[in-house]
């Protein structure tokens, strides 16, 4: 049923009266309401009928729906002035989602987005666009958080070949060269900015290098284009190679990286259960190996990462900047100082605890989000020990002792003995045959308790899983002329998962 007394949401542009089709210029000035921003509002002065209130929606967002409805229970003609088409970063979808959407009749305009790419003569079905009119974060530091007023541009950068942007009188052009700047793509991106579009002094900078836009100014009311001027890459999501990353090399000859091995990697971000939006945690991240694989298969989520050794902080920038993600941020500290502040985890992994493994265990089960994913690696059997003894005793397995655990632990390498699979560095080499990765099964039987623990912020009881899995790869080297399996050491994976499966 239609509404007799919609209210319509009119999109205008910046020469007022000229932008509007008949119709949309009657209805504004028959209207006895007329909302809008103090500016737009401005544009029609004179056209509005005697004894019409106005009212400047200016920092006032909330309170127009309730203007709205005090118009139409009056049985007053109500109209709300938007820029562009309403429903691009417009009003229109603010309204609809808090009145009927009987109640209202848009009318949109040219977006300034569409006039902008008309100016530069810019097929645009295909561009994507976005909008950074949001509060003042400051300028783009790498690695700030999603929180920052940049973050989605600054993803979305790396992400596209062509990029249509609405600014705000804080997130200038300038600032998006400086963006581009720290994110590496200063040579690789050209620039366009149209200024005050269908005014007396519009002006369209063309094309602009990043270099050029950062030391200028313009005026507030702009459009960004960017577009590539050098082929993006299609990087590997996961699994690259060792040798590709910046790493510690404790041996005197450049040998012996400290990363875990791709095959580790692999099977670790497999157990994470990453989805494209997860947030992730990297605890003692070493390189930034695996988070920064994660953040390339997160591409809607992001990395928290942290690492207490200031060399290998440095690395993990170094390999940040080789690989051209947003969505990452590294934290020079001791976990789990400063962790309070991340947001809940869907998957945390963890691959240093600088003695603090029990705490950590504990505190990221309490903030592991249900269904989410904690995988822990392990080179010693000490720190396995540790963490299986921490897991059942949240579990409520009072049981079996820490000495209980080592036992079952070392008990484990004897299927890779068995199979002629080393289990320590040094050992003879497996008999040759194809690269291969050796598993065991679980260090123990998988595990499933229930586990009350009763996190602040998410009261109830849940189900603990977890398990064990021994990895052992067996390299393919040159020796004596010819190549034969030479093994790594074995790494443990420890995967646990904590259902929610109640309330308080």
């Amino acid at each position: 049923m239609t509404d007799p007394n919609p209210c319509r949401i009119i999109g205008v542009l910046d020469d007022g009266v000229a932008s509007l089709t008949p119709t949309a210029l009657a209805y504004i000035r028959q209207a006895d309401v007329i909302i809008g921003a103090e500016r737009t509002l401005a544009l029609f002065d004179g056209q509005f009928k005697p004894g019409a209130r106005t009212f400047d929606l200016t920092g006032q967002l909330k309170a127009v729906p309730g203007w709205v409805e005090t118009a139409r229970e009056a049985g007053q003609s109500c109209v709300v002035l938007a820029t562009g088409d309403p429903l691009c970063f417009g009003i229109a979808p603010y309204l609809a989602a808090r009145l009927c959407t009987q109640a209202l009749e848009i009318l949109p305009n040219v977006s300034t987005l569409q006039l902008a790419c008309a100016r530069l003569g810019m097929a645009w079905q295909d561009v994507p666009f976005l909008s950074i009119h949001a509060k003042d974060a400051g300028p783009w530091q790498r690695g700030a958080p999603p929180s920052h007023g940049l973050y989605r541009l600054a993803q979305a950068v790396h992400a596209h070949d062509r990029l249509l942007v609405l600014t705000s009188p804080d997130n200038t052009p300038a600032r998006i060269a400086e963006l581009l700047r720290i994110e590496g793509l200063a040579d690789a991106v050209q620039m366009a900015v149209a200024e005050n579009l269908l005014q007396p002094d519009e002006h369209v900078h063309a094309q602009l290098s990043v270099d050029e836009a950062a030391g200028m100014t313009f005026a507030p009311l702009n459009v960004v284009a960017l577009w590539r001027i050098q082929p993006r890459d299609n990087p590997v999501l996961m699994g690259r190679e060792d040798e590709s990353y910046f790493q510690r090399r404790p041996k005197g000859d450049g040998t012996g990286g400290l990363i875990p091995k791709q095959e580790v990697r692999a099977v670790s971000l497999a157990r994470l259960q990453l989805r494209a939006d997860s947030i992730v945690w990297d605890i003692g991240a070493g390189s930034g190996s695996v988070g920064l694989e994660a953040a390339r298969l997160c591409r809607h989520g992001h990395v928290f990462a942290i690492e207490k050794n200031a060399a290998d902080v440095d690395i993990i920038r170094q390999n940040h900047d080789a690989f051209g993600v947003a969505n990452y941020t590294l934290v020079h500290d001791r976990a789990p100082s400063g962790m309070q502040a991340w947001p809940d985890p869907d998957a945390v992994f963890v691959g240093g605890s600088g003695g603090e493994l029990a705490e950590l265990i504990r505190l990221i089960l309490r903030r592991l989000r249900p269904g989410g994913h904690l995988v822990m690696n392990f080179v010693t059997l000490e720190n396995l020990a540790t963490a299986l003894e921490t897991l059942k005793a949240l579990a409520g397995d009072a049981g079996k002792t820490a000495a209980d655990a080592e036992k079952t632990s070392a008990d484990a390498e004897k299927p890779a003995a068995d199979a002629a699979s080393p289990a320590r560095a040094g050992s003879q080499t497996s008999p040759a045959h194809e690269p291969a990765l050796a598993s065991s099964p679980s260090v123990s039987e998988a595990y499933s308790a229930t586990l009350d623990i009763h996190p602040a912020s998410r009261p109830g009881t849940g189900t603990l899983h977890w398990d064990v899995l021994q990895l052992q790869a067996a390299r393919s080297k040159p020796i004596l002329h010819m190549n034969r399996l030479a093994a790594e050491n074995p790494v443990w994976l420890v995967s646990a998962c904590w259902q929610q499966t109640g309330d308080e």
